[in-house]
């Protein structure tokens, strides 16, 4: 399994991936069908974070070239905070649990010190278990909660805001 940036060509792919693994996970921001990102769009996209220096989207490629997980990288716009990233992974859930999640932390973190980044966040479900465990694992503190922060299937959910200081 290969992580590495990706690159225009891969938006296509890209797009359908997290779309899939929004339709397959309980606890992501959108629901199944809700994202209206064209690849034409997330071609743009990839383009834009690549001027912007401070973001950056990660997949984990398989030896068959199927995309099995990303990892979105979202830095600060403002000069007082260009130097965090906020942090979105998604991984297919075939692919759970077979250290695709660590891989892809590994190869942001050493992005991340490349391009002076030097705080990484991100908000995760309380209940989603196997997530909180993956952050600890790699580092991320939890700061906080935000109550009620998501409204899932007729029930609100608490999330943990966390994150890791390089």
């Amino acid at each position: 399994m290969l992580v590495r940036e990706a690159q225009p060509e891969d938006a296509e792919n890209l797009i359908k991936l997290i779309k899939q693994v929004e339709a397959e996970s309980d606890f992501m921001l959108m629901e199944t069908g809700e994202r209206k990102t064209s690849p034409e769009q997330q071609r743009k996209r990839l383009v834009q974070m690549r001027k912007d220096n401070n973001s950056v989207i990660l997949v984990a490629e398989q030896e068959d070239g199927k995309l099995a997980g990303y990892l979105i990288a979202i830095g600060g716009t403002a000069k007082r905070n260009k130097h965090t990233v906020y942090l979105v992974i998604g991984i297919l859930q075939e692919y759970r649990g077979r250290g695709i999640g660590t891989k892809l932390f590994q190869r942001i973190e050493a992005w991340a010190l490349t391009h002076k980044i030097s705080r990484m966040e991100l908000t995760v479900v309380t209940e989603n278990l196997a997530g909180v465990t993956l952050y600890k694992k790699m580092g991320f503190e939890i700061e906080g909660t935000k109550r009620n922060s998501l409204f899932i299937q007729g029930t609100y959910f608490d999330e943990y805001y966390m994150s890791r200081i390089l």
